[in-house]
């Protein structure tokens, strides 16, 4: 896939975060689980248990100086189900680290609506984030890395994942996942490595999501009105 191909075929990207999180977000930029415990700090036991171990609820962490924060939970995936679909001798603590390593892009708007009324999540209030996909990229060009399906849930029949599930623009055979497909789906994630510090100069809204409604939060001057989380997919 070429950058340029990309960029024609998903000029949006969407990040659904924890309600409230969007002052820390623009100060601190969007970081990884990984990033985010750096910066308040946590090493050790406290560390391992929520970087390398399944995480069944959204865990609060905080740190003199900063603002209270959550880790999100995973849901999504168990750790009997991980063993039976990692390859390459990975094990769940591996995919675990290898998560929260990155931060995660839905580029199609049909997935961010499917995760904002599961189960686990829509009852509470959301932050989404829309991003303009031309800017993040072009910033942020050598970390961008894509996937083809949901790395974070193992849900019905997992889907086998391991060191090569996540591949470079320039490795990413979207001929083949785009016929077998369609476009909407031929990549699901897009992920970037660390995080993203200056995500504040690649988002064009800001909106809390609840109950069906979105109320906008943030816009960049000049951004259209349209712009938001109930864009068509």
């Amino acid at each position: 896939m070429t950058v340029d191909e990309l960029l024609a075929a998903y000029p949006r990207l969407w990040h659904m975060a924890m309600d409230g999180s969007w002052p820390s977000i623009k100060k601190h930029g969007l970081l990884s689980t990984s990033a985010l415990l750096d910066l308040y700090g946590y090493s050790g036991e406290k560390r391992h248990a929520i970087e390398a171990k399944h995480r069944p609820e959204s865990i609060p962490i905080a740190a003199d100086g900063l603002p209270g924060a959550m880790v999100r939970d995973q849901k999504p995936m168990s750790d009997s189900a991980l063993e039976k679909c990692l390859l390459d001798g990975m094990t769940p603590e591996d995919w675990y680290r290898t998560l929260n390593k990155k931060c995660f892009f839905w580029l199609s708007g049909k997935r961010l609506q499917r995760l904002l009324h599961a189960k686990a999540y829509r009852a509470d209030p959301q932050v989404v984030l829309t991003i303009d996909t031309a800017s993040l990229v072009k910033a942020n060009e050598q970390n961008v890395l894509l996937c083809p399906y949901n790395s974070g849930s193992t849900i019905m029949n997992p889907v086998k994942r391991g060191e090569g599930t996540f591949r470079t623009v320039a490795d990413y055979d979207y001929a083949t996942w785009k016929k077998a497909r369609g476009k909407q789906d031929a990549v699901v994630e897009l992920v970037i490595t660390g995080g993203v510090p200056d995500i504040r100069d690649h988002v064009l809204a800001v909106h809390r999501v609840h109950e069906e409604k979105a109320k906008l939060i943030w816009r960049r001057p000049g951004s259209s009105e349209d712009e938001g989380p109930y864009l068509p997919a």
